[in-house]
């Protein structure tokens, strides 16, 4: 069962950031997940574009970045200018007045569109956008903050997900509070990655690519 892990950066530890990179890279995580919030789409601040910039450099591997930020299309020069072709942004509809034209700007410049969906976003909410985009960020979790519970009513929104992604040509990933029996039981049912925070990665006490391996190693 082939899945893609990437490591939630906003959990990491800022005190050894460049450890931090090559461990998970050396570890073997498949992308870094980058959570950029303005304080006013979601009630914190998290990463910086000077974070993102730094990551680029220090790794080869995919980036995921995720704009937790209102109007994301009057600053979305701002990433797309820094990142790499083949990267991955993500928008929430509800933050834009036309979310396709900030997603259209993202292909544009050779990145991968993507759309993060709320707990409260229904499917239907963002259909249209789901004909435009490749990757769907299912949060699990209210955004804004690391380490929150699980909601359970997400899994019925997922499996709706599934019914449509053949169809439809985008792939899905789950973002928070991502536990083992989660990726058991949606691995298998086709969610594609898992962004992995505190609850399987970081403050393990093991080396990443001893806990990598071992959740690749789940049984299914």
């Amino acid at each position: 069962m082939q899945f893609q892990l990437m490591a939630s950066m906003m959990c990491a530890d800022y005190g050894n950031l460049e450890r931090e990179v090559n461990d998970l890279d050396e570890g073997g995580i498949d992308s870094f997940h980058i959570d950029i919030m303005d304080g006013r789409y979601v009630p914190n601040f998290a990463m910086s574009l000077n974070d993102m910039n730094y990551i680029a450099r220090a790794s080869k591997k995919p980036l995921d970045v995720h704009l937790m930020i209102e109007h994301p299309n009057n600053r979305i020069h701002l990433f797309l200018n820094r990142l790499r072709k083949g990267d991955t942004v993500y928008i929430h509809p509800e933050a834009e007045y036309h979310p396709s034209a900030t997603l259209q700007s993202i292909i544009d410049a050779g990145m991968i569109p993507g759309i993060a969906v709320n707990p409260g976003t229904s499917v239907e909410m963002v259909m249209e956008m789901l004909r435009i985009v490749k990757r769907v960020l299912v949060m699990s979790v209210n955004p804004g903050n690391a380490g929150q519970m699980y909601l359970p009513y997400v899994g019925k929104k997922i499996t709706k997900l599934l019914s449509l992604k053949e169809d439809m040509g985008f792939e899905i990933y789950w973002d928070g509070a991502c536990s083992a029996d989660k990726i058991l039981e949606y691995a298998p049912k086709g969610v594609k990655g898992f962004v992995l925070g505190t609850t399987l990665l970081f403050g393990q006490d093991r080396p990443y690519g001893e806990t990598l391996k071992k959740i690749r190693n789940l049984q299914f």
